[in-house]
C-alpha cells in the first residue's frame, strides 16, 4: 500500500530560535520596509489619527494614550532642505476648538479681584446689569419675542352681520385697495335745512380732571333715540321736495370711513326712482361702539367674558352715553340751548327726559344732480367769553384692561404722555374714532370732545372713572388721524353711483367679515321686513324705531 497517495505530505517548518531575546530573528521579505512600532497589549487605543493635536491639551490626562515603550522614530519627518533662509509670517495665536475656550478657568469669585467694587465683573458690573433699564429693556425684547412668536397664529374666522340668503345675488365687490385710492375733492361745507332739538351746557369744571383727581362714572337714566333713516318724520318730509339721497350721520360715517373696519357690518339701500333710502336694519348692533377692533390682538370670540368685543361694545356704548350727558349742566335751574323745532322724536303729551341732543338736517351737492340730505347730531353747547356758542360732539374712550389689550396704563402715563395714550387709541380704534371725526365734521362742530374712562377694577366691567379730557377741532383730528375727507366723499359717491345704476328695488351692502372688501346685493323687497312696524307712530302717523336705555345697564 502506497501511503503518499492516501495522506498529504507535513513539511516541518522553519523555526528561528532568538538566542538573545524575544521575537523573530531576521525580517521577512514582506514586512520590510515597514517601521515597526513597539506597543504593548495594555496601551489604549484612542484616535487613528489628530491633526489638531487637542488630545495633549488634556492636562488630567496627559498620557493616556502614550505608549509604554515612548513615542519612538519611526514616523518622524527629517526635511533635509536648507531651511536657513524661512521666515514665519503667521504670527496670529492659535485658535482654541470651541469646546476648550474656557475651560480650566481660575475661578475668581473668592480673589481679591472677584470682590474687587470698580472691577470689572465685579460687584458694581452685576447691580448695572440687574439695574433698571436693562430690565426694561430684558421685558421689551421678551414681549417682542411673544409678539413675533404669534406671528403664524391662524387669522381668526369672524361671523357676517348678516346671514346671506341663497335668493341673493352678488351685484358689486368693491375692495379696499381700489377704495382708499377714490377721491371727491372740493365738497363745500353742508347747509342747514332745519335744526331741531335742546342742548344743555357743558361744564368746564371736568377739563381739570386728571388722574390723581379721577371723577366717577354716573348712571344717567335717559333716554337716547336711534332712528333710522327712513324711520325719521323729518326725512320723510325732507323728500318730498329736496335731496335724493337720504341718510343719518352715522350710516354716512360708517360707509365714508369703511375702509378702517374688520368686523362686519350691512347697510340697507332702497331705491325709488330717483331716490336713495339708507337705513339700518331693526334690532341690531349697528349702534354698539367697537373697541379694539383694528389691534394688533382684537379680543377673543368668548361670550362668557366680559370681554368678548360683543360684551365689550355694550360696555363702550353704555359709557359713552352716560359720560356724554354727566359732562353737561343738568340742573332745573341751568339754562338751555334750544334750535328752532323741538325733537322731532318725542310728543308734547310725553312726560320723558330726554338726552341732550340737538339734530341738525343739512344737504350737500355731490355734484351730477346728487344732492345727499341726513340728519347730523350736537351733543352739548358752551358759550366762550365773547359770548358766541361752540357746538361739542362729545365721545368716551374706555379703558378696560391694558394687559390684555397689549396697550399701556392709562393711570401712570395719561397726564404725562398722553399723546401717546391717543396714539395707541388711534393704532387700536382707528374706526371707531374715523367715525366720530366724521360725525362731527358732518354736523359742523366746533369741537370734538374726548374723555378718558377707565375700569375701577379691570376684572368688573360695571364701575368706571373719568381720568381726564382732550378736545380737538374736528378737520385738525382728522389730519392728525390721516384721514382724509377727499377719500371719504369718494367712496360714498362710489357706491351712490353703483346704486343709482341699478333697477328700482331693496339693495344690501356688507363688509365681508373676513376680507378687507364690501359687497354689494340685491336683495327681494320683502326682506327684513318686521312684523311689529305699527307699533309707534311719530309725527304724521309714520313709524320709527323703538328707543333705548342706557340709563340701567
Amino acid at each position: 500500500m502506497n501511503t503518499s497517495t492516501q495522506f498529504p505530505r507535513f513539511e516541518k517548518p522553519v523555526v528561528q530560535f532568538n538566542e538573545t531575546g524575544w521575537g523573530p530573528c531576521e525580517l521577512p521579505d514582506t514586512f520590510k520596509d515597514v517601521p515597526y512600532q513597539p506597543f504593548s497589549k495594555s496601551d489604549r487605543l484612542g484616535k487613528i489619527c489628530d491633526w489638531t493635536n487637542t488630545s495633549s491639551s488634556d492636562k488630567k490626562y496627559q498620557n493616556k494614550y502614550a505608549s509604554s515603550f515612548g513615542t519612538g522614530n519611526q514616523y518622524a519627518y527629517y526635511h533635509e532642505e536648507d531651511e536657513t533662509t524661512f521666515h514665519l509670517v503667521d504670527t496670529a495665536r492659535d485658535q482654541k476648538p470651541p469646546h476648550q475656550r474656557g475651560r480650566f478657568r481660575t475661578n475668581l469669585r473668592n480673589t481679591r479681584a472677584g470682590r474687587g467694587r470698580n472691577t470689572r465683573g465685579g460687584l458694581n458690573s452685576v447691580m448695572t446689569t440687574l439695574g433698571g433699564k436693562n430690565i426694561k429693556s430684558r421685558d421689551a425684547r421678551r414681549g417682542m419675542t411673544k409678539k413675533f412668536g404669534a406671528r403664524n397664529v391662524p387669522p381668526k374666522i369672524r361671523e357676517s352681520s348678516v346671514a346671506v340668503r341663497s335668493d341673493w345675488t352678488s351685484i358689486e365687490e368693491m375692495d379696499f385697495p381700489r377704495l382708499m385710492k377714490l377721491s371727491l375733492p372740493n365738497i363745500k361745507e353742508g347747509e342747514d335745512i332745519i335744526t331741531c332739538g335742546t342742548l344743555e351746557f357743558y361744564d368746564k369744571t371736568y377739563d381739570r380732571i386728571n388722574v390723581k383727581s379721577e371723577k366717577p362714572l354716573q348712571k344717567i337714566d335717559r333716554i337716547v333715540h336711534t332712528v333710522t333713516t327712513t324711520d325719521d318724520p323729518v326725512i320723510r318730509r325732507l323728500s318730498k321736495t329736496i335731496g335724493n339721497v337720504f341718510a343719518t350721520d352715522a350710516i354716512l360715517a360708517t360707509i365714508m370711513c369703511s375702509t378702517r373696519s374688520n368686523y362686519s357690518w350691512d347697510i340697507v339701500i332702497e331705491k325709488f326712482g330717483d331716490k336713495i333710502f339708507m337705513d339700518k336694519r331693526d334690532n341690531t348692533e349697528f349702534d354698539l361702539l367697537t373697541v379694539n377692533e383694528t389691534s394688533v390682538e382684537p379680543p377673543t370670540d368668548d361670550d362668557s367674558s366680559p370681554n368678548s368685543p360683543r360684551n365689550l361694545a355694550i360696555e363702550a356704548t353704555f359709557i359713552n352715553h352716560n359720560f356724554s350727558q354727566q359732562v353737561l349742566k343738568t340742573g332745573p335751574n341751568e339754562s338751555k340751548y334750544k334750535f328752532d323745532e323741538p325733537n322731532p322724536f318725542i310728543s308734547e303729551d310725553e312726560d320723558i327726559e330726554v338726552a341732550s341732543v340737538g339734530y341738525r338736517y343739512k344737504k350737500w351737492d355731490l355734484g351730477s344732480d346728487i344732492v345727499l340730505v341726513a340728519r347730523c347730531e350736537h351733543d352739548g353747547v358752551f358759550q366762550t367769553p365773547n359770548g358766541d356758542h361752540q357746538f361739542l360732539s362729545i365721545k368716551a374712550l374706555n379703558e378696560w384692561d391694558s394687559k390684555l389689550a397689549n396697550g399701556m396704563e392709562w393711570r401712570q402715563k395719561l397726564d404725562t404722555q398722553r399723546g401717546a395714550v391717543l396714539a395707541n387709541e388711534l393704532r387700536n380704534n382707528a374706526c371707531k374714532l374715523a367715525k366720530w371725526t366724521v360725525q362731527a365734521v358732518l354736523a359742523g362742530s366746533d369741537q370734538l370732545k374726548l374723555g378718558y374712562v377707565s375700569r375701577i377694577n379691570s376684572r368688573d366691567p360695571s364701575r368706571h372713572v373719568i381720568l381726564g379730557t382732550q378736545q380737538f377741532k374736528p378737520h385738525e383730528f382728522a389730519a392728525q388721524s390721516n384721514l382724509s375727507m377727499d377719500n371719504a366723499w369718494g367712496v360714498l359717491r362710489c357706491i351712490i353711483d353703483i346704486v343709482m345704476k341699478q333697477k328700482d328695488g331693496k339693495y344690501l351692502i356688507m363688509k365681508d367679515p373676513n376680507k378687507p372688501m364690501i359687497r354689494l346685493y340685491d336683495i327681494p323687497d320683502n326682506t327684513f321686513d318686521s312684523d311689529d312696524s305699527d307699533d309707534g307712530e311719530g309725527d304724521d302717523g309714520e313709524a320709527f324705531q323703538p328707543v333705548y336705555n342706557y340709563g340701567n345697564k
